[in-house]
């Protein structure tokens, strides 16, 4: 029968409402010695004797080797079972079923240094030792280890053999290595006590190791016994440094490695795990440890050879060990134990003193009480995705920037750029390139020999070098190849180009650097992890900073302790949502929504993105450019803006030309374009025009007047290939004449002004586009590319992208059967803007959901983006003020603003201080300062047809900000 246990419930009630309770720190003694004496009394001999031994098993054994160990609990009474290799679910059920049968509830245990994931499929893997000894912010590391202990509790493990507090200060380290903090003591002491407070507040045992140090040898204990040569000096300053801290912190148990050590130990070849004088006399009695001790595997080769089976179980007692791991025969030594106290080589005071440390273990994590492991969503709670978001801030907390020549990182100035990216080692780096290209146009250059790659890099000014190795375990290959090491000579050589060295790897990799005198940027990922890499992107492009600093000497260059602090210049970064305080459970109703908009023909495809704090959490892509298409809508898929040109083009460069005095809010009509002196036009100011308070038309069809008695385009005015005097290209084989431009204007200055104050309206955009062309004597699409796309690195915000980019890649958005009789792709829909070339001050541009996202991003950051200030923050804040609310219009210059009463161009949840605007052909996109949002929303719901007009009778892009709003956690 089970022992029971006792613990007064009114005192943990009482614990957790005064705020104190620990998991692992004892409130009541009394309760706790009186539940290990009375499980202790209860035990015979032998039962005692098998709490000292942990066996092993894997849950993807077959069922006669898990019944083996069913059998030494049921049988034996061993104390606890260690946990290798095989599935969570699997494991979970071995755990339930092994506790079931035991007299004395199991102590669970895991190698899971870096999560379950070192043991256990569909499990996390959370970043090595070495990454986290990177970080400066020892709390982050603390998170982690938090997050391990959430998963081992959960799964029923109760004590992790974690944090290795090894040293490692020999780079030929072949087992600890990627698993240690670093080479620093004290450094390695501060990250095992942080780790050791996180995994602990979750009720898991942690467990220091290898005492008395593994890291400064080249041989692995699993094969063969590694001698440490260390004086006492030097092990007590450096090796024993580490251990002697965290203890002092509360490490719960230690375990002993397997190294010889003849400055400890005057027996030549004598496992230290073996030894009194290490484990009893410096372990316990020098260093004054209480807790529990373990050994190491008793089958690694390293001990297992120096005596017979069983035998070594008992030395290993004797030296001082409590609890025996993974003995390759427990009933042999077992049996040897017994036989010992039966001689009186130890006393039952002796064996007392361990088993009841066992006991007092399993007390401190609750199997006084124990309950079975839940089975139900095992798998959900391991895989949550908050596991993203703790491993996220480590990786960037741990990014470091070894050297930074002239400032290269973060890279500011976009606009004189050619960028070049080579791809180094045996593992994947497709999310680097594919993050570095979210930021600018980066080439992937593929060579088979130095020559070609000479060739091909002879047209950019800088190459990032990535080197990825694999990311599967930290035993894995990190050296570059012998070409790869001669590749990087002389691609850092170029005279032509800078060189960004980008490591994916340990950062012992580049001691096989000859030098690095060439290279002029080195920054270290530590890690080839998808996350990892996209973060290094982007410390590279400035959207996160960078303070890691090297764990270890990675190079004469680059000594322990090296770091670059590399400030961020405020660019778009990338993330999930629980980052910024948002719900991804939440957030996928914006899927449910866009799907109802597709499966409802709405749209054929659409971009939504939405940004919070300064980080696109959510960038989707959906349906297909046609209803027909084959191909999918993907991020790269170009759409046309329709009016959100108006802010996002012709707004800017009045923003701008007002800051520098060429252009004034209360400017009228007739001061920007003289003519319209004596017409109705003459004193609408540029502010009453941006506000939509100016009494002019909403739009003017000046395509009818071009067409024949057929509304076909008329041979008057349209040819089917330019010339000089038809220049204005409005679709395939259609040129219209040049003589038609004045028409326009002239046209626009016979308006009559309407009657209410109140009317959206296009035609002061033309005015705007007019004037700012005549004061710069360059075309708007010039002058604001070369003043913000450009400088922003927007690759694919454009006028006319059939000019720049295939037509595959752009989005149709109509079925022209009235106007241009083709359908209209690469062309603006707009056929205003279509007359004038496809440049319109309302209409013409096109981009991407990424893109406009970081224009709106430059706008909520007061006109700063990217290192550069394209607008102070008051010409930002005097445009986003309603001018004329008290008349009942939400307008503020150029941008739209929230509805003042119950219906509007929001979904109302948006503060007062949010802008954006809308486009005809389906597209949306607003900015909350308050909330620090961006939200993009492209779509062609023109296609096929402009008379579909169901997006916008059902509301669903403010459907949509609705659900993101919804999606905050408060």
């Amino acid at each position: 029968m089970r022992i029971t246990p006792y613990f007064p419930l009114f005192l943990l009630i009482c614990l957790h409402a005064h705020g104190q309770y620990n998991p692992l720190v004892v409130k009541d003694s009394l309760a706790q010695k009186a539940w290990v004496e009375n499980t202790y009394a209860n035990l015979s001999l032998e039962e005692r004797i098998g709490q000292l031994f942990m066996a092993s098993v894997a849950s993807n054994q077959s069922q006669a080797a898990t019944d083996r160990v069913k059998n030494l609990v049921e049988e034996h009474g061993i104390g606890g079972v260690i946990f290798m290799v095989g599935g969570p679910v699997k494991q979970a059920k071995l755990t339930n079923d092994y506790q079931a049968v035991s007299k004395v509830p199991l102590l669970i245990g895991s190698d899971a240094e870096w999560g379950m994931a070192m043991r256990l499929d569909s499990t996390y893997a959370f970043p090595w030792n070495m990454t986290l000894g990177a970080i400066q912010d020892s709390s982050i590391v603390e998170r982690v280890g938090q997050q391990i202990g959430k998963h081992a509790k959960r799964l029923g493990v109760h004590i992790n053999f974690a944090p290795d507090l090894d040293v490692n200060n020999n780079p030929k380290n072949p087992i600890i290595g990627n698993r240690s903090f670093g080479e620093d003591p004290r450094n390695v002491a501060e990250k095992g006590r942080a780790f050791v407070r996180g995994m602990e507040s979750m009720g898991v045992l942690s467990s220091g190791k290898h005492f008395p140090g593994h890291g400064d040898t080249a041989t692995d204990s699993h094969k063969s016994l590694p001698v440490i040569m260390s004086s006492l000096e030097r092990l007590d300053s450096i090796e024993l440094y580490p251990f002697k801290n965290v203890m002092k912190s509360g490490l719960s148990s230690t375990m002993v490695a397997h190294l010889s050590v003849p400055s400890l130990e005057n027996r030549e070849g004598h496992p230290s795990s073996l030894s009194k004088s290490i484990v009893a006399d410096v372990l316990q009695q020098q260093l004054g440890f209480n807790g529990l001790v373990l050994t190491d595997a008793l089958n690694m080769k390293a001990v297992s050879q120096f005596a017979p089976e069983g035998e070594v179980e008992l030395q290993a007692f004797l030296a001082g060990n409590d609890m025996l791991l993974m003995p390759e025969n427990v009933v042999k030594a077992k049996e040897k134990i017994l036989e010992a106290y039966k001689k009186g080589d130890f006393s039952e005071e002796r064996l007392a003193k361990s088993v009841k440390k066992i006991l007092m273990a399993k007390y401190k994590v609750g199997l006084y009480n124990y309950q079975p492991v839940e089975m139900e969503n095992l798998y959900e709670d391991l895989n949550h995705v908050e596991n993203d978001v703790v491993y996220e801030k480590a990786i960037e907390g741990a990014i470091t920037v070894a050297k930074n020549n002239f400032s290269l990182m973060p890279i500011k100035k976009l606009d004189n750029k050619k960028i070049a990216y080579i791809h180094f080692g045996d593992d994947d780096g497709t999310p680097f390139y594919t993050a570095l290209n979210r930021f600018y146009k980066v080439t992937h250059i593929k060579a088979k020999d130095i020559a070609e790659y000479k060739k091909e890099l002879a047209n950019f000014n800088l190459v990032i070098v990535g080197l990825h190795k694999s990311n599967e375990s930290p035993w894995k290959g990190y050296k570059f190849s012998k070409n790869e090491l001669f590749w990087l000579a002389e691609i850092s050589r170029l005279r032509t180009s800078n060189t960004i060295l980008a490591l994916f790897a340990r950062p012992y990799a580049m001691l096989d650097v000859l030098n690095f005198d060439k290279v002029d940027g080195v920054v270290v990922g530590y890690q080839n992890s998808e996350i990892a890499q996209k973060k290094v992107a982007e410390v590279i492009f400035g959207a996160i900073r960078a303070t890691g600093k090297l764990p270890v000497s990675a190079h004469d260059e680059f000594p322990v302790g090296t770091g670059i602090d590399v400030k961020p210049i405020q660019r778009l970064g990338y993330s999930i949502p629980e980052r910024v305080g948002m719900s991804s459970e939440m957030l996928a109703e914006v899927d449910t929504l866009v799907q109802h908009g597709l499966d409802s023909l709405m749209f054929p495809g659409a971009q939504v993105l939405v940004a919070r704090k300064g980080k696109v959490i959510y960038n989707k892509s959906f349906g297909k450019p046609t209803y027909r298409s084959e191909k999918d809508i993907t991020e790269e898929s170009i759409y046309d803006l329709a009016s959100l040109t108006k802010i996002l083009s012709t707004l800017p460069m009045i923003m701008k030309m007002e800051e520098e005095g060429e252009i004034a809010l209360n400017d009228t009509f007739k001061d920007l374009i003289p003519e319209y002196e004596d017409t109705e036009l003459k004193d609408v100011t540029v502010l009453k025009a941006l506000s939509h308070y100016g009494r002019l038309p909403s739009w003017i069809a000046f395509y009818l007047d071009t067409l024949n008695k057929d509304r076909k385009p008329s041979n008057e005015f349209y040819r089917q290939n330019p010339s000089e005097a038809f220049p204005y290209k409005v679709a395939e084989h259609l040129y219209l004449t040049r003589s038609f431009k004045d028409s326009i204007y002239n046209r626009i200055g016979r308006q009559s002004l309407k009657s209410n104050r109140y009317r959206y309206s296009d035609v002061g955009y033309y005015v705007f586009k007019e004037y700012i062309e005549k004061k710069h004597n360059r075309p708007i699409d010039e002058l604001v590319d070369e003043f913000l796309y450009t400088p922003m690195g927007l690759q694919r915000t454009t006028f006319n992208p059939i000019n720049k980019f295939s037509k595959e890649e752009i989005v149709p958005s109509e079925e022209d059967d009235y106007f241009r009789y083709q359908t209209v792709q690469g062309y603006v829909h707009d056929m205003g803007a279509a007359m004038q070339g496809g440049v319109g001050g309302h209409a013409g541009l096109f981009s991407t959901a990424n893109e406009v996202a970081k224009i709106m991003q430059m706008y909520l950051q007061g006109g700063y983006y990217g290192g550069e200030r394209f607008f102070n923050a008051r010409t930002v804040k005097r445009f986003n003020t309603c001018y004329f609310c008290n008349k009942n219009v939400r307008r503020g210059v150029g941008f739209d603003k929230p509805q003042l009463e119950e219906k509007g161009p929001t979904c109302g949840c948006v503060s007062r201080n949010s802008f954006g605007h809308s486009g005809f052909t389906g597209t949306y996109t607003w900015a909350d300062p308050d909330e620090e949002i961006v939200y993009v929303f492209l779509s062609n719901r023109t296609y096929p047809t402009a008379t579909n007009t169901l997006l916008i009778k059902s509301g669903l892009r403010t459907r949509i900000q609705q659900a993101i709003y919804d999606s905050i956690i408060n």
